[in-house]
């Protein structure tokens, strides 16, 4: 408590007491419940309520101490799910990748475009929130089947004569993730080109500079922060999704999520699934250190 005290003693008394809030709420909603899951990850399986053993046994006057690493030991010797957090990470860096091809310019636009106009583009953009995920996913279940509306409306334009495999495949699943997490990289990435100076671009046109000349050198280097900010929101929730996969992938789209869920659900091995979410955890934790390495180092800049 003395080393806490010390870190915030710069601080005014008002300014710690408004820290103290999100402290708690961060202790209580992410760290508690993480030290709980890595406790359950030390365990061993076992029949009973619950499934797992105790870490902790006082019997007959004798404290023990059991650390089980047979989760860990099977999650890295396993090819199963080894191949299963490589496809994770690969689906969600392609996801990413298309959130960004996609998203920059829609965000650009909306950025550009008159007040009005933006308000009614947001709205759009937001709209898909108002109705549950579920929904979405069902939806899009019913476009991508091979009768779905889709190929049927392929077939009627004669673009196609037979309909294209689509559903149960990792297209479809990547449709799924893209069309979901797009808003989350829209939404950071429009509020970072909003604060851009206009005067910068006006400038930059005054000394001869092209449009694209201008967005190269001036639009893109300061949304890059704003980029990053998207791109986490979509790459880390996207490694462990489940409800995508499993409605629109097929039986080889076995991702983190749907191995998490097994383990829990299926095979009721809680020591196991818990060990691949801190291992998850953990991968999803380097980004995260990359992310704030890099707004640490702009910060520094701009003093």
């Amino acid at each position: 408590m003395t080393r806490l005290a010390a870190l915030f003693s710069w601080l005014p008394t008002r300014e710690r007491l408004s820290i103290v809030p999100p402290f708690v709420w961060l202790i209580l909603t992410l760290l508690i419940p993480f030290l709980i899951v890595l406790k359950i990850s030390f365990a061993e399986s076992i029949f009973g309520q619950p499934p797992y053993s105790q870490l902790f046994e006082y019997k007959s006057a004798v404290l023990r101490f059991s650390l089980y690493l047979e989760s860990y030991i099977t999650l890295f010797t396993d090819t199963i799910f080894v191949e299963a957090y490589i496809r994770s990470i690969k689906m969600a860096a392609i996801t990413t990748l298309c959130c960004i091809l996609i998203g920059y310019p829609m965000a650009y636009f909306i950025a550009q475009a008159n007040p009005k106009t933006r308000n009614l583009l947001l709205l759009g953009v937001i709209l898909p929130f108002w109705t549950s995920l579920l929904l979405r996913v069902y939806a899009w279940a019913g476009i991508l089947r091979n009768e779905g509306l889709l190929n049927n409306f392929l077939i009627w334009l004669g673009v196609i004569d037979t309909p294209i495999e689509l559903y149960r495949t990792d297209i479809a699943v990547y449709i799924g993730l893209v069309y979901t997490y797009l808003p989350f990289f829209i939404l950071p990435l429009y509020t970072n080109l909003l604060k851009h100076d206009q005067r910068l671009i006006d400038a930059a046109y005054d000394l001869g500079a092209r449009p694209i000349k201008a967005f190269i050198t001036i639009t893109l280097p300061l949304s890059i922060s704003g980029v990053i900010a998207g791109a986490m929101l979509v790459f880390i929730p996207s490694v462990g999704e489940y409800v995508i996969p499993e409605l629109l992938g097929g039986t080889n789209t076995y991702m983190i999520g749907r191995v998490m869920w097994d383990q829990y659900f299926t095979n009721s091995n809680w020591p196991m699934a818990a060990a691949i979410a801190v291992v998850m955890l953990l991968i999803l934790l380097i980004p995260l250190v990359l992310f704030q390495i890099n707004q640490a180092k702009q910060l520094k800049e701009q003093n």
